[in-house]
């Protein structure tokens, strides 16, 4: 089992990658389907919970939003 470590209320780090965490409301659009043909979007596939909030990777980028 690996070692995460919280830095704030809703972000976790976690083998050197770090995680967001989202109420069941605050969920970004591209989670949970696997490709979306008319905008060629790849979907969020993989997350985990914990205390109540699901946590996805966070990778900021100037060109697309969570």
């Amino acid at each position: 089992m690996q070692k995460f470590k919280q830095t704030s209320s809703t972000t976790i780090t976690l083998a050197g990658k770090v995680y967001k965490g989202y109420t069941v409301g605050e969920l970004p659009k591209r989670f949970a389907f696997i490709y979306n043909a008319e905008k060629d979007q790849e979907g969020i596939t993989e997350w985990f919970k914990f205390k109540g909030l699901t946590y996805v990777e966070h990778n900021p980028s100037i060109w697309s939003y969570v």
